[in-house]
């Protein structure tokens, strides 16, 4: 069975499978540097439910979120997971941006990947007309979704970030000053001996909305944690369905 979705400026044919869930749709948008960005869609019947931006973690592509994508779809979120240019492969998805940055000899460091960042907020919010914007991220980009909503806090509605740490320094600040600016909701989670790493973020907060899971045994780092084939998996998405919650 196909079903129409109109999105502001955009038309989009999905299809729809045995369980109901769309399939998602494979899309291409332009970074502020010319540099094409490429993502997959994932849309629900609600056009009109919260959206949330995934971001994936070093020398991975938006295949991290292969199996993740569908279960946030299930529980009322459109989702867009996007190929950063720093990054590589996973689950046998090529980062089709990251192939694009070398091939124009761009530079592929984690911090220069934010601009591909700004840019998936912007489409979102733009081209696909979202209301309620929730960004996610997994190691690296969980720290460049902190700096990412403090220069864009009109735009960003919540924020989760999987083993986010002060991995660089972005115009001489540090990720935790960054988050000192931040104000919206945050979810922070990671593998039971990362705290040490995102505990400053976590304290620098400007939000008084903000919580953290960390499991018993050791964990997973990044958002493979959810993997259904990593053990501990169901308590992660206990505490991520919890924080979600608020936003429907």
């Amino acid at each position: 069975m196909k079903q129409l979705i109109i999105t502001s400026a955009l038309l989009l044919f999905v299809v729809l499978n045995t369980s109901g869930q769309v399939a998602k749709k494979t899309i291409t948008f332009k970074s502020p540097d010319g540099l094409t960005v490429t993502a997959d869609l994932y849309l629900i019947a609600d056009k009109t439910a919260p959206f949330i931006i995934l971001y994936h973690q070093a020398r991975y592509s938006r295949g991290e979120y292969l199996e993740i994508a569908p279960k946030l779809n299930a529980l009322g979120f459109n989702c867009l997971a996007v190929d950063q240019r720093s990054g590589d492969a996973v689950n046998e998805l090529v980062n089709q941006t990251h192939a694009r940055a070398v091939e124009k000899g761009l530079p592929t460091e984690y911090a220069d990947a934010l601009p591909d960042l700004e840019a998936a907020l912007l489409y979102t919010k733009n081209t696909l007309g979202a209301g309620k914007i929730i960004v996610w991220g997994s190691s690296y980009s969980s720290a460049l979704v902190f700096v990412l909503a403090a220069k864009n806090p009109d735009l960003v509605d919540g924020i989760l970030a999987f083993s986010p740490g002060n991995y660089f320094e972005l115009d001489g600040k540090s990720v935790a000053d960054y988050a000192g600016k931040v104000n919206c909701p945050v979810f922070i989670t990671s593998a039971k001996s990362e705290e040490q790493y995102w505990r400053p973020i976590y304290d620098d907060l400007q939000s008084t909305d903000k919580t953290f899971f960390l499991p018993k045994d050791e964990g997973f780092h990044g958002s493979k944690a959810l993997w259904e084939e990593n053990e501990g998996h169901q308590n992660y998405w206990k505490a991520v369905k919890g924080f979600l919650k608020k936003f429907k």
